[in-house]
């Protein structure tokens, strides 16, 4: 009987997930959820066939060079910045991702947060718990409608459609958008949706949401030139990837009052904040949590095992990145 693949979990996960897994391979975990250094996950994936990961594992050529028997990478999320897709290719390596199943949890919690953003909602809240909220005021906290504003999102792929329907078919927005490529008449036609050159989308939105994918032609997409060309009432709300937004730039914006408010679920150097943005009263900032339901995050999981399961047991992953390398070498 051959022996089976070993793997590893690079982060802890559902327990009943990771036992999944141990019904096909020698699993190795980390229920401790340590974040592994690079020389510490090189050092786990020794003899690893295939890797469970997140978005906090950096794939490169160096260490897929290093771990020739190495199969199969499959991220426990839709964005794979943190992957080299170039090097996984000239190596014959499998990478997965998980598209589709967050696409509605992602944009509800991108919609709220905008809207939390527009209404001052945290500023408020920090008020009140401070114990200097004494009196009602015509103008205490007053900020910007959502109802009937325009709707800028920058990247129209599911996420930004699913944020766009929110906007156009409940809140009655009006929807401008800018995307690589022009949607097709059919998706802008349901949403009112217009195509806009960027500069266009800057000068025009009430509120911009950006849903672009995190690349190199994509780092500081929005800086200080972008931001000045947007309205002293407009807010900017961030649920694409770190690094999309030049976050010294926002936090001088917000500083200067050029832009009314920002909604960040993402960062630059995550974990870390760059602390400007801490200082700064009109902003909205959360733990890169868009995907953060029960339901949605077992539906990630589950879906980076079924990838794992089949590109190493012979079967066919349902969301490959680099299909081409198919099939897998032994």
């Amino acid at each position: 009987m051959s022996q089976r693949p070993a793997v590893l979990v690079a982060r802890a996960a559902f327990p009943d997930i990771v036992e999944r897994l141990r019904a096909h391979f020698e699993v190795e975990d980390n229920p401790a959820d340590q974040i592994f250094s690079k020389a510490e996950l090189s050092a786990k994936l020794a003899g690893k066939a295939g890797a469970f990961i997140t978005g906090s594992e950096r794939i490169d050529a160096e260490l897929l060079a290093a771990h020739p028997q190495l199969r199969a990478v499959c991220n426990m999320a839709v964005g794979y910045n943190n992957i080299d897709i170039d090097a996984c290719n000239a190596r014959g390596v499998l990478a997965t991702n998980t598209p589709d199943v967050l696409t509605e949890t992602t944009a509800d919690f991108g919609f709220a947060l905008m809207m939390a953003t527009a209404r001052r909602i945290a500023e408020s809240e920090h008020f009140l718990r401070r114990g200097e909220w004494t009196k009602w005021a015509y103008d205490m906290f007053a900020g910007s409608d959502v109802h009937g504003a325009t709707l800028g999102i920058l990247g129209m792929g599911r996420i930004g459609q699913a944020v766009a329907r929110r906007g156009a078919l409940g809140f009655g927005m009006k929807v401008i958008y800018h995307n690589r490529s022009r949607l097709a008449p059919e998706f802008e036609a349901p949403l009112g949706a217009r195509y806009v050159s960027k500069e266009e989308l800057l000068r025009e939105c009430d509120h911009l949401v950006i849903v672009v994918p995190y690349s190199p032609a994509s780092h500081h997409a929005i800086a200080a030139a972008e931001l000045a060309l947007m309205k002293p009432s407009a807010t900017l709300t961030n649920i694409a990837r770190g690094g999309v937004v030049d976050d010294a730039a926002l936090a001088a914006a917000l500083r200067e009052r050029r832009i009314a408010a920002a909604g960040l679920d993402v960062f630059e150097g995550e974990p870390k904040v760059h602390p400007d943005l801490l200082s700064v009263p009109n902003v909205v900032l959360t733990p890169h949590i868009a995907s953060a339901t029960v339901a949605t995050r077992r539906a990630m999981a589950s879906l980076a095992a079924d990838n794992l399961i089949a590109a190493l047991t012979g079967g066919t992953p349902p969301t490959p990145i680099n299909p081409q390398v198919l099939p897998l070498k032994a």
